[in-house]
């Protein structure tokens, strides 16, 4: 197989969406994989990634793609999958946003507000009504605006999202369906017999 670079394109992913040897692993919340995302992947959060991130660096034998929305959560990822020695790491370069701009079909299911939607929404809806309670109750109700503003500029410094990690444990983004064990049993069966994987060491 010729070596990935280290953020690969949609076009240069799709033709290896097929490989068992390459695992794409999307790391958006659950209700999101449900909405949509690429056949064959596999889900595993990014706020559930570091709990598991020991048995899926023993998991996988191949290359990992890493995917989410827009990119963001998929290099966030790979620093957390770095920490435990995973070798072949890539992240899909644009997300989903990128696959479906380059005409590629994904898998699609109940229709869902993404994180970054979510984000803009409950971030704009707050820094309204801090506004026009700072303008029309007391000006007290105005620093809800600030703090958010201030929020979302730490955000942009830091490259995280405090927001969007606590949306994502919110109900509306998990789904019962998401039993981390079964996805790494799956990954595990989808790998090449050559490829070390989870029954294996445990039959070592």
């Amino acid at each position: 197989m010729t070596q990935m670079p280290p953020v690969v394109t949609a076009t240069d992913l799709a033709p290896l969406v097929d490989a068992p040897a390459t695992t794409i692993l999307d790391v958006r919340t659950p209700a999101e994989f449900e909405s949509s995302h690429i056949a064959g992947s596999y889900n595993i959060p990014l706020d559930r990634l570091a709990e598991h991130a020991v048995d899926l660096a023993a998991t996988v034998g191949g290359p990992v793609v890493l995917v989410c929305r827009s990119g963001n959560r998929a290099k966030q990822a790979e620093l957390t999958l770095r920490q435990v020695d995973l070798p072949r790491l890539h992240v899909l370069a644009d997300g989903l946003a990128g696959w479906e701009a380059a005409g590629l079909p994904l898998n699609r299911g109940r229709a869902r507000w993404g994180m970054e939607r979510q984000v803009r929404g409950v971030a704009g809806g707050l820094v309204l009504g801090g506004a026009l309670g700072g303008l029309l109750l007391t000006r007290a109700v105005g620093l809800l605006a600030v703090g958010v503003g201030g929020g979302l500029l730490f955000s942009a410094l830091t490259d995280s999202c405090a927001m969007g990690q606590l949306l994502g444990k919110l109900p509306y983004n998990r789904s019962a369906d998401n039993d981390i064990g079964a996805v790494l049993a799956a990954i595990s069966r989808a790998q090449p017999p050559h490829q070390p994987s989870v029954a294996a060491s445990a039959a070592d």
